[in-house]
C-alpha cells in the first residue's frame, strides 16, 4: 500500500472542542441561511411551466440556455433526440402558464431572431415529489440511519460508535445543505440523490477508523482510549488521504470543467466529500471518546 504520510503523531483528541465549535459555525451559518433565504427548490418540488418548442434550424442546448439566459429566466432545457425540439421548464404556478411562456417565447424572439421556431406544446407539470412521498422518503432516510446504528452496534458490540457514525452524516449533510442555501443553488431530485452519495461515502469512512479502532482495543486492550483513538485515525490517515484526494480530485475536475448541467451536483458532492473527510477524522472518532469519558 501507497503511504502519504508517513509516522504521524497528531493529536485530534485534544482539539476536539475546536472540532465540535468549527462544525457548529457551519451548521448554524447553514441553518441561518436557510432561515432566512430558505431553500432555492427546483421544480421537481414545485412544479411549473412546460413549453416545448420546435426549431426549423439546428440549434444546441447550449445556445438555448444562453438565449434564456440573456432574457433572464431561469429554465430546465431538455432536448428531445432526433426533432430538433426543446423543452423548456420554469418554475411558477399553475396560474401563470400563459405569462411564462409568452416570455420563454419572447426571449427566443430576441436573442435567436434568425431561427423560427413552432410551439408544440404548452402545459403545466406537478411536481415531481409531491408531499406523500416527501413524508415516505424521510422516513426511509430515518429508517436507514437506524439501520446504520443497529449495524454499526453489532459490528463494533457498541450503539455509541453506530450513533457517532450517524452524526457524522447528519453534520455532512447539514453542512452541504447550508452550503447549497448560501450559494442559492437549486435543489432538485439529483442534488437528492448527491446527498445521498455523500452519507454512503461519509459513513464507509467512518467504519474504515472503526475497523482500526477495534484492532487496536485487541491487540491493546489497556490502552487509554484516547490513545487508541488517536493511533487508530493516525495510523488510518494516510489511506483516508489517499482515497478521498482522489475523489476530490474527479469532483473538482466536474465542477470546474462538466458544464452547467452537472455544477450543482459536483459542487454539492465537492463540498459533500471534504466534510466527509473531515467528520471521519474530528467529528466522528472524538465524539466516542467524548461520550465514553463524558463522567471523567
Amino acid at each position: 500500500m501507497i503511504v502519504l504520510i508517513k509516522k504521524t503523531n497528531i493529536n485530534f483528541i485534544a482539539k476536539r472542542h475546536m472540532f465540535f465549535a468549527f462544525s457548529a459555525l457551519l451548521i448554524g451559518a447553514g441553518i441561518v441561511s436557510m432561515s432566512v433565504k430558505g431553500m432555492n427548490l427546483g421544480l421537481d418540488f414545485t412544479g411549473g411551466t412546460l413549453l416545448q418548442l420546435r426549431f426549423e434550424k439546428p440549434v444546441s442546448t447550449a445556445e438555448v440556455r444562453a438565449a434564456m439566459s440573456k432574457a433572464g429566466i431561469e429554465t430546465s432545457i431538455q432536448s428531445l433526440t432526433g426533432r430538433n425540439s426543446y423543452q423548456i421548464k420554469v418554475k411558477g404556478a399553475q396560474e401563470k402558464v400563459n405569462e411564462i411562456s409568452d416570455r420563454i417565447i419572447a426571449g427566443f424572439n430576441a436573442n435567436l431572431a434568425g431561427n423560427l421556431f413552432t410551439e408544440e406544446r404548452r402545459d403545466y407539470v406537478g411536481p415531481v415529489v409531491g408531499r406523500d412521498l416527501a413524508k415516505k422518503a424521510l422516513f426511509a432516510i430515518i429508517l436507514s440511519f437506524f439501520g446504520i446504528i443497529v449495524y454499526v452496534a453489532f459490528r463494533f458490540s457498541n450503539p455509541v460508535w453506530g450513533a457517532a457514525g450517524v452524526l457524522a452524516i447528519f453534520h455532512d449533510v447539514a453542512v452541504t445543505m447550508g452550503a447549497l442555501s448560501l450559494t442559492n443553488r437549486e435543489i432538485d431530485l439529483v442534488i437528492v440523490a448527491a446527498l445521498l452519495t455523500i452519507a454512503g461515502y461519509s459513513i464507509n469512512d467512518t467504519i474504515v477508523i472503526f475497523d482500526r479502532m477495534r484492532e487496536n482495543l485487541r491487540m491493546f486492550p489497556r490502552m487509554p482510549l484516547g490513545q487508541l483513538v488517536n493511533t487508530s485515525v493516525n495510523e488510518t490517515l494516510s489511506r483516508t488521504l489517499i482515497t478521498n484526494c482522489t475523489v476530490l480530485a474527479v469532483v473538482a475536475i466536474l465542477f470546474l470543467f462538466g458544464g452547467e448541467v452537472i455544477n450543482n451536483f459536483a459542487f454539492a458532492m465537492l463540498v459533500g466529500s471534504i466534510c466527509g473527510t473531515y467528520s471521519t477524522i474530528a467529528i466522528a472518532t472524538p465524539l466516542v471518546y467524548q461520550w465514553e469519558n463524558k463522567g471523567k
